[in-house]
């Protein structure tokens, strides 16, 4: 493509920002939850509606999207898509009614559909194929530290000067984003990059990534979008205790997404049955030893590391085996994690008020175990394909 290497990375940076801004975006309001509710006069279920609406919309639109934009350039696909998102998200900001807010957050997840859609092609389009899993892992170092640095940082900055405050500066780090990109990406056509297509397209293998999501995502939610009353309830730690938690999960989960850069392009198969074994391996472990305060938190942070190393890993395997255009099976990888967030969260509420607490860890555990299992066998036959 003939761009200089600090170009590339430079562009990869704002890449990885953006990343960083849309998950904190999505995300924000769980933070702010009810300080929203309070300011619009909602109930606390309405207001969760702007998550699992946001991520209803980013399910039904990635794929269409992908589909209508693959012959835009991406410096100009991705500058318009990070400037609506800038609108959108100042809209977010001025809303005084819940309709407004919840149109503003709908628009957002569009842009979102079409961030994630093409943002792993044009990342490691600049690049040598040689390095794609790095490549991915350091893109996606952005959306792995937003649940660390970014959802607290606007959550305190939220409850201190009004949620309004936290959706200006998330605002205001998009624009500067949006520059960035445009700036530093260089104009191509899309088909002509080096990620345009899978490098070993397998339809099969890909369908067997898509399945192997959807189960992993819908297991890990079913047990982390409760995890707070499972530490209180099962491992009996006091409310004050839930941050430092949380925050080592986090950091744990950015540990993941560093080593799976290294790691990727030279074992890839592991990178993808390591950490599924980890994710496995945590839930299960929260279920039979989660009331041991020291063993509770070993397994939480077990758990990060392996959730935080698989969505570089699964992308970078995607771009491998997508049967035809990349940006479409971006968009169905983006599609399977946001029905598994919804699915997931979904089914640990159930279990949460029919069975307890203490169910979700094992369920999100039998889950994790069954993607374990469908990748294992994936697995096995390529091993003997290799062989023939």
């Amino acid at each position: 493509m003939g761009i200089s290497s600090r170009r590339a990375n430079l562009a990869l940076f704002a890449l990885a920002v953006a990343a960083f801004s849309y998950v904190t975006v999505e995300v924000l309001p769980i933070g702010l939850l009810t300080v929203i509710a309070s300011d619009l006069h909602r109930s606390r279920a309405q207001t969760g509606l702007l998550v699992t609406g946001y991520a209803i919309v980013v399910v039904i639109a990635s794929i269409p999207l992908a589909r209508l934009t693959q012959r835009i350039p991406r410096r100009l696909l991705l500058g318009v898509t990070l400037g609506v998102l800038v609108l959108a998200t100042l809209a977010s900001a001025a809303a005084h009614s819940y309709l407004v807010l919840l149109i503003a957050r709908l628009i957002t997840a569009l842009t979102q559909a079409m961030f994630w859609s093409v943002v792993a092609s044009t990342a490691t389009g600049l690049f040598s194929p040689q390095v794609r899993g790095r490549v991915v892992s350091r893109l996606s170092i952005g959306n792995s530290l937003a649940p660390v640095l970014g959802v607290p940082a606007g959550t305190w900055l939220g409850q201190q000067l009004g949620w309004r405050a936290a959706f200006l500066v998330m605002a205001a780090v998009a624009l500067a984003t949006a520059v960035a990109i445009v700036a530093f990406l260089p104009t191509f056509d899309p088909r002509d990059g080096s990620s345009a297509r899978g490098s070993a397209p397998d339809a099969r293998r890909f369908r067997i990534l898509v399945l192997v999501t959807s189960v992993l995502v819908v297991g890990f939610m079913v047990a982390y979008t409760y995890i707070t009353p499972f530490f209180l309830d099962v491992s009996g730690f006091h409310a004050s205790a839930l941050g430092p938690l949380l925050l080592v999960s986090g950091i744990s989960g950015v540990i993941g997404t560093f080593v799976v850069g290294a790691a990727f392009d030279r074992w890839p198969w592991s990178t993808l049955i390591v950490p599924l074994g980890l994710v496995t391996a945590g839930l299960l472990g929260l279920y039979l030893l989660g009331a041991v305060q020291p063993a509770a938190v070993a397994m939480a942070a077990l758990v990060g590391l392996g959730f935080g190393a698989l969505p570089p890993a699964l992308q970078a395997r995607t771009l491998q085996v997508a049967p035809g255009s990349t940006d479409l099976a971006s968009a169905a990888l983006s599609s399977a994690f946001n029905i598994g967030i919804a699915a997931g969260s979904f089914v640990g509420g159930l279990l949460l008020t029919t069975v307890g607490v203490r169910s979700v860890a094992l369920v999100g555990g039998l889950l994790a175990a069954t993607a374990l299992t469908i990748m294992l066998s994936d697995a096995r036959l390529s091993r003997r394909l290799v062989c023939v």
